[in-house]
């Protein structure tokens, strides 16, 4: 990957997205901050932007990340948290300009950027991965999506029983994924009824996420529920799952990475379903 770090040759507004909050004057001013003097780490460390916006509450993070293999940490530099009527894409850039002065960081030292790219919701998932986006190509940065149950499930205490991590999709139903241990998938992220997930699971099961603030008090007792401090996902986390990844080999092509919403979105559903009427009254 090249290294742009003092580099003053960066596209002030990259066409990756046609965006009002992204202005020229908006955008130049994040990326060529010549009043922040940069930090330049003593040790071979890669500097991460992580962005988390899914639910009504977002955040955002910058970590740096030691090398020595998968198993090398990133560790939290700073991290703010995103309020729902923040959660714009007019106010994500200067939450995320206020972030890097923060941490005296120019924007062209990160060199990798971790996002959450679904489920949650989808004006939250489209703003967060376009802001990655935007920000990987015009500093030059490598770009991980996580999915946001994985991240979710990445915030639970250790243990050896199953863990299901779980979001609310509206309409009674839950976004919801099972995970051993380690981490690993069972069960992939699906949409379920809450009473078929209610059905799946087993005595002995962890359960984890922001879709049991509905549900906990009619969790069944065989279950363990973890601390609910611990439901909501983070952008540290999800830099902290990133650049595991990333040192794992893992590469996303930025011109495809894309939200992912599990489900079409109402406005979707709607216009298939008048395309279905049209259709129908075309055959008679």
């Amino acid at each position: 990957m090249l290294d742009r770090r003092g580099s003053s040759r960066i596209p002030c507004f990259p066409q990756i997205v046609r965006s009002k909050a992204w202005t020229t004057g908006n955008w130049c001013r994040l990326v060529r901050a010549k009043d922040r003097a940069p930090i330049v780490p003593e040790s071979e460390s890669m500097r991460i932007l992580a962005i988390e916006t899914s639910g009504r509450e977002g955040s955002l993070a910058l970590l740096e990340g030691e090398s020595g293999g998968e198993l090398a940490a990133a560790g939290l530099v700073r991290e703010v948290g995103v309020a729902g009527p923040e959660r714009t894409a007019q106010i994500l850039a200067p939450r995320l300009d206020e972030l890097l002065r923060g941490a005296g960081w120019m924007a062209d030292s990160i060199q990798l950027v971790a996002v959450t790219v679904g489920p949650g919701s989808f004006t939250g998932l489209r703003i967060g991965v376009t802001t990655a986006k935007v920000f990987a190509y015009a500093v030059g940065a490598e770009v991980v999506g996580m999915n946001t149950l994985r991240v979710i499930a990445h915030q639970a205490p250790p243990g050896d029983s199953p863990l299901w991590a779980v979001m609310d999709a509206q309409r009674q139903e839950l976004f919801a994924a099972q995970f051993d241990g380690q981490g690993g998938a069972l069960v992939e992220t699906q949409i379920v009824s809450q009473l078929e997930w209610g059905a799946m699971l087993q005595a002995g099961d962890r359960v984890t996420g922001p879709g049991l603030r509905r549900l906990h008090r009619a969790l069944p007792t065989s279950v363990e529920m973890v601390e609910q401090s611990l439901w909501q996902p983070l952008a540290s986390t999800a830099g902290q799952v990133g650049w595991h990844e990333f040192q794992g080999g893992r590469r996303d092509d930025l011109w495809k990475l894309l939200p992912q919403y599990y489900r079409p979105s109402a406005a979707d559903e709607k216009r298939d379903k008048e395309r279905g009427r049209l259709g129908d009254r075309v055959q008679e």
